[in-house]
């Protein structure tokens, strides 16, 4: 595992809009000992992971109660590497940027579409269905499940982490889609295709209040900024989510434990094939990544820049990756900063400025990042970094290296 270290502990990697702290124990390089004591503790694998090799093997798991043809396809592509953002059965433009990307990489006519070409370059894994039937685990589903104050760094800066509101969203995140989607897919709390005693008695009053338990547990001294919503899910309960894969996990190739963590939560794998080079194209919203060989390995939807805070077009490099980092608010850095609004620590969490992890470039100021508002990539403005989901930027971080190259282009 290729292994990074961010020099200058006690300073910080400023940005312009994307102000990123540095901490001395945010480096990512961890003692092997850690690493080896971590692992004779013992890993607890995800009880939610598919479990299947890219044959489609759904052998004792609850498959498909009905054809969705679209979502398959985004699942498919989601664990090749040409992610559609947000997996929610739709054609979309992140869903046409992953279709481009699988065309391009696989030699076959671009036109963005799910065309008959396309199909048949897609069948192999026609086997994997699109979604499948889970249980919530009881230790995922414990929180705490905080409301965070957003767009208020002060009230942020009090907290113990940004974590996430409720179990709905963390479940979202894990499964690469929205907490609507999920709706759809268990209607009345049920998995669709399942009836009505799906789920039966295996929500208990223990289970049930699991999804709130903790909603308030900040440390003493920290602010409980608020109540956050009940959760529609609860732990226990059966759950039919899109079939995410590719979330395989070998605890030796992830030194630290934290990190392991967040992998398992976004159902990111640790295994991801080396970029040699990643180009980032404000033309079409993309990052590309490529192989030493120049192949298309991944592709994903990108919001990048802004009118106030454009795109530094160029080459560039990685200085190194901060994963989970914490983020110091500088309002002197944001053009849209409330006048009076003072300097702020941000602590980590999913749900932070810039998500789950930071890639640093070597262009001041700038970095390729996560988001808490995942359904807004590609959509919104940034303040001129690159942004990506945060399964998809946790799946970059495991990709690059200080050796990669950085391209922006117009």
């Amino acid at each position: 595992m290729t292994k990074f270290i961010l020099l200058a502990a006690g300073s910080a990697l400023a940005l312009s809009a994307c102000n990123f702290a540095d901490d001395g124990d945010q480096k990512t390089e961890v003692a092997a000992a850690d690493n080896s004591q971590a692992l004779q503790t013992g890993w607890q694998s995800d009880p939610m992971a598919s479990n299947d090799d890219m044959s489609g093997d759904m052998t004792g798991v609850e498959g498909d109660d009905k054809p969705r043809p679209m979502m398959q396809a985004q699942v498919v592509l989601d664990r090749l590497g040409f992610t559609p953002g947000v997996v929610d059965g739709k054609m979309g433009a992140s869903t046409r940027n992953a279709i481009t990307g699988f065309q391009t990489a696989n030699n076959l006519k671009v036109t963005g579409e799910l065309d008959e070409a396309t199909k048949q370059a897609l069948s192999q894994w026609s086997k994997i269905p699109a979604t499948r039937v889970v249980t919530i685990p009881a230790d995922f589903a414990e929180g705490p499940f905080v409301k965070i104050p957003h767009g208020d760094p002060q009230a942020e800066a009090k907290m113990d982490r940004l974590g996430y509101e409720s179990l709905d969203e963390k479940l979202a995140e894990r499964f690469h889609t929205t907490i609507d989607v999920l709706k759809e897919l268990n209607p009345g709390g049920k998995p669709a295709g399942l009836g009505a005693s799906a789920n039966g008695d295996a929500m208990t009053s223990v289970a049930k209040s699991a999804s709130s338990s903790g909603m308030a547990g900040n440390e003493q001294g920290k602010v409980d900024a608020g109540t956050a919503s009940k959760s529609f899910f609860s732990a226990g309960q059966k759950l039919r989510v899109p079939n995410i894969g590719g979330d395989k996990i070998d605890p030796s190739q992830v030194a630290d434990s934290g990190w392991r963590d967040t992998l398992k939560m976004l159902g990111v794998g640790s295994d991801q094939p080396k970029a040699a080079k990643i180009v980032v194209d404000k033309s079409d919203g993309t990052l590309q990544a490529f192989d030493d060989s120049g192949k298309l390995i991944a592709a994903f939807t990108a919001t990048m820049g802004s009118t106030h805070d454009p795109l530094p077009l160029g080459n560039w490099g990685i200085t190194g990756v901060a994963k989970n980092p914490p983020f110091n608010y500088n309002p002197d850095l944001f053009w849209d900063a409330k006048p009076g609004e003072k300097e702020a620590k941000l602590p980590p969490g999913p749900n932070g400025p810039v998500g789950v992890v930071w890639i640093d470039l070597t262009k001041e100021h700038y970095g390729i990042h996560g988001t808490p508002a995942p359904e807004t990539i590609g959509r919104a403005e940034s303040h001129g970094c690159v942004r990506l989901t945060n399964w998809d930027a946790a799946r970059l971080a495991q990709m690059v290296s200080t050796s990669t190259k950085v391209v922006f282009k117009a």
